[in-house]
């Protein structure tokens, strides 16, 4: 499917030292971006549907980089179905599993628990709910997994791990787990901060830069922060991505994005959900903390946004995340929400309001296109100026000219 999109307002790039795109048009052809910035005509007459995104935010599409998923869409922790294809609705077109320590009955040891990881890792090979992409079956860490196991499961395409349930005496005890997984390839995660669930421990400062992980995961708590000392700590002393979560320490995560400023490590700085947990099952987690970020510190809402997607691409080494040629099609379209005081996505997330989702193309393929069912409405309107495909696209607010 070839799919263009015109009359782009604001073009949001995903990486943050160069946030801003130059035009307003952008080419997506068989699930690859192409052109991007201006249109030619030919790309138009060739395309099977345009949009006119009537001055609308262009955006790639959000990140989730810490998602408690299981099997399927169902989450047993808040025994809810769809939960990730109604993150789409929130913007999102691709979620990381923080690790399948929901399975009810969840084995411990290392037969188990390699046989877990992938089984949740081709669960979601070619599952994509609502059209978004699962990179999923992340090894929980427990006592006697050895360098085989980490090797087997890398042959085999699982490439994640978790730090931070295992029943070791102290957490530190895991380093040389985690110094395997990392030797093969493995991205490793840390739960951080206060207890989450029981089984799980409390993960200070020092363990941290003791284990050092890839990425501090909800590094402003999940749901209980470490010290603002600790936190600086982990800054300062490490170079382990520092994961925001929506559902940790909102001070905390503030705290995270002044001191990544001030050390010029925001690089560094993720923006995830951490859902669902006792929390909740959040669809607008993600640009929820986005915005609260863009308007709790001094960081311009362009520049927040690389950190559920841009930044990602360079922590997970993602095809995903930034609007490039060549990059996975995964575009959200943004505005600000009908009766917002503010004109733009931008100036609304400032503001401090969620901005509408207005569309959402993952892998070049159209999900939705007018309004999600989990915002407002945006304060323009889409208009689809030419459809060759069977779908008619009829959401509420949505013009058609054939």
């Amino acid at each position: 499917m070839k799919v263009v999109l015109t009359n782009i307002g604001t073009m949001i790039s995903g990486d943050w030292r160069q946030p801003f795109i130059d035009g307003d048009a952008l080419v997506m052809d068989n699930g690859r971006l192409g052109s991007i910035g201006t249109v030619a005509s030919g790309d138009i007459d060739s395309a099977d549907l345009v949009v006119d995104a009537g001055g609308m935010t262009a955006i790639p599409g959000i990140i989730d980089s810490h998602v408690h998923i299981t099997f399927g869409d169902y989450t047993p922790r808040q025994k809810t179905v769809g939960f990730l294809e109604s993150y789409l609705h929130g913007g999102i077109t691709s979620c990381i599993s923080a690790s399948e320590i929901h399975v009810p009955g969840r084995p411990v040891d290392p037969a188990g628990i390699a046989a877990l990881a992938l089984a949740a890792q081709r669960c979601f090979q070619t599952y994509r709910p609502g059209g978004m992409r699962v990179y999923a079956g992340s090894v929980i860490m427990e006592p006697g997994l050895a360098d085989a196991h980490f090797e087997s499961l890398a042959a085999e395409g699982v490439w994640l791990a978790k730090v931070g349930f295992g029943a070791f005496a102290k957490p530190v005890d895991v380093t040389p787990i985690v110094r395997s997984a990392q030797r093969h390839g493995f991205k490793v995660m840390c739960h951080t901060g206060g207890a989450s669930i029981p089984g799980s421990a409390p993960i200070t400062a020092d363990d941290l830069i003791t284990m050092q992980p890839d990425i501090a995961g909800h590094c402003n708590g999940g749901p209980v922060a470490l010290s603002d000392a600790g936190l600086e700590r982990v800054v300062k002393e490490s170079t382990m991505a520092l994961q925001i979560a929506q559902a940790g320490n909102i001070r905390s995560a503030a705290l995270t994005i002044r001191l990544a400023e001030a050390n010029d490590q925001f690089d560094r700085v993720l923006i995830s959900s951490d859902t669902p947990t006792g929390t909740g099952v959040m669809p607008l987690g993600v640009i929820k903390s986005l915005t609260e970020m863009s308007t709790l510190t001094e960081v311009e809402p362009e520049r927040i946004i690389a950190t559920a997607t841009g930044n990602c691409t360079r922590v997970y080494d993602l095809d995903a995340g930034l609007l490039k040629p060549d990059m996975a099609a995964d575009v959200t379209l943004i505005d600000a929400s009908q009766g917002c005081t503010q004109s733009d996505a931008l100036a609304a997330m400032r503001n401090g309001d969620i901005p509408a989702v207005a569309a959402v193309f993952s892998n070049g393929i159209p999900r939705f296109i007018g309004k999600s069912r989990n915002t407002p409405p945006p304060t323009r309107q889409l208009r689809i100026t030419k459809n060759k495909v069977l779908q008619q696209f009829k959401e509420e607010g949505v013009h058609h000219c054939c």
